[in-house]
């Protein structure tokens, strides 16, 4: 028989409490910890369906509840004596989430009753210093009620009888987790911390190289694509560096996306890429740039994000002179023209060979996204070289740009050029006025707006 071991953890973020809380349900059919996650956070956060095993790594998600504020941690199904390759990468992740809990939450079925898994767990549970509350799920009414008797068994006290479906008894589980949170910390997801979201295909690496980042196995890695189901926030603080890495789906072809899951998975992953600030797009170094790689390209480019070109497995390229490198330089922005100004950095996950560099390339594109330069010293610095290289005229009118200024509070850096005629202005002549602005202020990675407007 398959079974399913299941974990959510929640970690409170306020001035008086602080905790974690890790879920952990029996069978497959236990009571859905996706529900139980959607149901915190109030959000679709989590994904849901009848599929056994559909969550794999820890999802964060936040939740408030009494004024305090919390995040929910969903973890993958712990599935026994099973083929699935996922299964051994799975109880990992489970045992960490405990190891990271200040209260666990053991979920049960009244359904199914106990089983003979619900009592492995138990006793692994009773040996953790962390306090356990005995969850009996899917208690729809009354009557199931008195069949969370049976669970005085597991040797965890009382059992509390909640639906996770319809949301029973929930305030009074939350009333107790929260007063079981003692300590205090700061606020995990802090809005004024830079997100870098890893995109790319599937099986490029992105979850390998997170983990080579933290320097722990947070996300489960395997050689089947599509692994990564669920957008993943992981702060580093660490070298200098603080921000968030956002582990995403691989983004495929539509018509290749034939599981729910996978299309929501997708989905996610395109929203990551929306909330983020800059996207680091990896590449199988052995397949080199493919029509895929394109589109998510252009993603990143239609959502204004900064960009770091990453060429991954370079470990498995056997002839890794200059000249190849350059020659995948060429190939790489040959592809992605007309924007050609991001940096390209080869590393492997697997050796660890360059990671770092990569944190750094994608910090100081960050900070050109946030660059912000004096009025007076763009219409000093290109005024003249404007007056040099003026726009083509244009059926006998001469175009004269007056002045030059940059817009506050957008999200890419964006520069307005007021001049006489400007509906002449073509658009080879706003690619030389970017061009000069990248040269002299380093903007490389970001996108750039140019407007033309009337003086």
């Amino acid at each position: 028989m398959v079974i399913n071991w299941i974990n959510i953890g929640c970690e409170a973020v306020n001035e008086d409490n602080y905790g974690k809380f890790s879920c952990d349900c029996g069978t497959s059919q236990c009571g859905k910890v996706g529900h139980c996650l959607t149901r915190l956070t109030k959000s679709r956060q989590a994904i849901v369906n009848e599929q056994a095993g559909t969550t794999r790594d820890r999802q964060y998600g936040k939740s408030e509840w009494l004024g305090k504020e919390f995040s929910v941690v969903d973890t993958g199904g712990w599935v026994v004596n099973s083929d699935d390759v996922f299964e051994e990468e799975i109880r990992k992740q489970v045992m960490l989430a405990i190891d990271e809990a200040d209260v666990i939450l053991f979920v049960v079925d009244v359904m199914n009753g106990v089983t003979d898994l619900d009592m492995e767990v138990a006793e692994i549970l009773r040996r953790s210093k962390t306090p356990v509350l005995l969850v009996a799920n899917k208690t729809d009414n009354n009557d199931l009620q008195y069949n969370a008797a049976e669970f005085y068994s597991l040797g965890l006290g009382d059992p509390y009888c909640v639906s996770a479906l319809s949301g029973s008894g929930t305030g009074d589980l939350l009333d107790l987790v929260l007063s079981k949170f003692k300590k205090e910390t700061p606020e995990i997801l802090d809005d004024d911390i830079p997100r870098f979201a890893v995109v790319g295909r599937p099986n490029a690496g992105k979850s390998s190289i997170i983990n080579a980042f933290i320097g722990e196995d947070r996300n489960i890695v395997t050689e089947i694509a599509g692994t990564t189901r669920d957008s993943i926030y992981t702060r580093y603080n660490k070298f200098g560096f603080d921000f968030y890495l956002v582990d995403t789906a691989g983004i495929r072809k539509k018509n290749k996306v034939s599981e729910d899951l996978e299309y929501y998975s997708v989905i996610r992953s395109i929203r990551s890429i929306e909330n983020s600030d800059v996207c680091i797009l990896m590449l199988d170094a052995t397949r080199g740039i493919e029509g895929q790689d394109l589109n998510i390209f252009s993603l990143v480019q239609r959502n204004q994000k900064g960009l770091v070109v990453v060429v991954n497995k370079w470990d498995l390229i056997e002839d890794k002179t200059a000249k190849v490198m350059k020659g995948y330089e060429d190939a790489i922005r040959d592809r992605l023209a007309p924007f050609t100004d991001f940096p390209i950095v080869f590393t492997s996950a697997l050796t660890k060979q360059r990671i770092l560099k990569v944190l750094e390339l994608a910090k100081e594109v960050y900070q050109a996204r946030t660059t912000r330069i004096p009025t007076a010293r763009l219409n000093e610095e290109l005024l003249p070289l404007i007056e040099a290289y003026p726009p083509p005229s244009n059926k006998g009118k001469y175009i004269k740009i007056k002045y030059i200024t940059q817009l506050p509070n957008t999200q890419v850096p964006s520069f307005v050029f007021f001049a006489n005629l400007p509906q002449y202005v073509k658009e080879p002549y706003r690619r030389f006025l970017e061009n000069k602005i990248r040269e002299r202020w380093k903007l490389s990675g970001t996108p750039i707006n140019i407007f033309i407007r009337q003086k």
